[in-house]
């Protein structure tokens, strides 16, 4: 066999099969596609025997040896049955400005259309070995998993992480009367409720999404610790309060659960992400102007500004599922109508939840304080409802639409 054939040599001196030749050797067999050929120059000569015997064991071609001199040059066919050749195309990753984010990566990696249930956990880009077994993973289709903007996203999610110990001014709590005190547990306890429904909801779909999409499950184990910092604040911040917690009421309960019941990723994001976290958001914007106090105030801020993340994930995955899915539409629609009928029966918002919005919005509970604030409860019900159909038409629903399916979300906000 003429040396010309030899796409790639490697010289390997003096090292044995079982002396560290191996780790030179497979590199440069993976570089080469099968039926490729590889140089191997090598001075030990225990090598003439193991190395064809090796190559018959990981079912490569054996071509023979040469000997010049103290040198000899042993010739391999890489096998047609051995792990696809399958190097980089990827452009260089680079920093930008001292920063390497997410968004740079997904650059130089670009998520695909498809994604291999055999590929289990390797990363995207990864070299994989036949023969793997398949994942049970029901997300590997980027349309219905990852928007574009998940970089992005994540990015985000990662700079805004606090910490519900130290950032929030604990020490300027002061005591309020008793009214006012006992709406703020109520109204802390309503949120802590509804945000463990958004920490369990979002952690059932983790499992389902195939790894070639990770920046999707990254991003949602933020939102998961984002939700988990929520539940730590608003019940830290209730029973501050020295009232105990609040009642957490059935039309809360029943609301949750048809969240809970949603197997479908795209419906469940549109459900608690657009839907309920929107309209969170109006409603934190509400705690917010009303707060008794500064620390009440920051934490309230600081966990709107999560939700935002939140919603934005569920508009752009909702939108882009819009653009390639004409069916889409009725399936969100018909997911609204389910969970209303789900909810048949059930009246307004929560009694316990209404009363405390409105004494909180009072400051106190002089009879006319309380008439502003259950005016001010009555136009956080209309700002919830146009600002909901505002972001159904951002998502690319037609007003009608919009309108439509704001009326029929739930009465329990999330």
């Amino acid at each position: 066999m003429s040396a010309e054939l030899a796409v790639i040599a490697v010289d390997c001196g003096d090292l044995q099969l079982g002396g560290g030749l191996l780790a030179l050797l497979r590199p440069a067999l993976n570089e080469l596609e099968p039926g490729g050929m590889l140089a191997v120059l090598s001075r030990a000569t225990s090598v003439r025997e193991d190395l064809a015997s090796w190559c018959r064991t990981e079912r490569h071609e054996y071509l023979g040896v040469e000997t010049i001199g103290n040198l000899d040059r042993h010739l391999i066919a890489r096998g047609e049955f051995s792990v696809a050749n399958q190097t980089s195309n990827e452009s260089q990753l680079k920093p930008r400005e001292g920063k390497l984010t997410a968004s740079d990566v997904l650059d130089v990696a670009p998520l695909p259309p498809t994604a291999d249930p055999f590929s289990g956990f390797a990363p995207r880009g990864a070299r994989v070995e036949p023969g793997g077994p398949a994942y049970p993973f029901t997300l590997n289709e980027r349309d219905h998993a990852a928007p574009p903007e998940i970089a992005k996203l994540y990015d985000q999610a990662v700079s805004g992480q606090w910490d519900g110990t130290r950032d929030i001014p604990w020490d300027e709590v002061k005591p309020l009367p008793f009214p006012l005190a006992h709406a703020l547990a109520q109204v802390m306890t309503f949120l802590a409720e509804n945000e463990l429904s958004a920490l369990y909801v979002p952690a059932r779909f983790i499992p389902r999404i195939h790894p070639a999409y990770a920046e999707v499950a990254m991003f949602l184990a933020s939102q998961l610790a984002d939700e988990a910092r929520h539940i730590d604040v608003f019940l830290k911040r209730a029973r501050l309060c020295g009232v105990g917690l609040g009642t957490s009421s059935v039309t809360t309960s029943r609301s949750l659960l048809s969240l809970m019941q949603t197997e479908d990723f795209t419906e469940s994001s549109f459900l608690l992400s657009v839907l309920g976290e929107g309209t969170f958001l109006d409603l934190l914007s509400f705690i917010e102007r009303y707060a008794p106090d500064e620390p009440t105030a920051e934490l309230t801020r600081r966990a709107k500004n999560d939700e935002s993340r939140h919603v934005h994930f569920g508009l752009a995955h909702v939108r882009y599922g819009l653009a390639n899915d004409p069916k889409l539409y009725g399936r969100l629609e018909a997911a609204v109508r389910r969970r209303a009928a789900a909810l048949h029966g059930v009246g307004g918002v929560p009694a316990p939840v209404q009363d405390a919005l409105t004494i909180l919005a009072a400051g106190s509970a002089e009879p006319e304080a309380v008439a502003r604030g259950h005016e001010a409860f009555r136009e956080l019900l209309d700002t919830m409802h146009a600002s909901r159909i505002r972001r159904l038409q951002h998502a690319g629903f037609t007003s009608e639409q919009a309108e439509t399916i704001s009326e029929l979300h739930t009465s329990n906000f999330m």
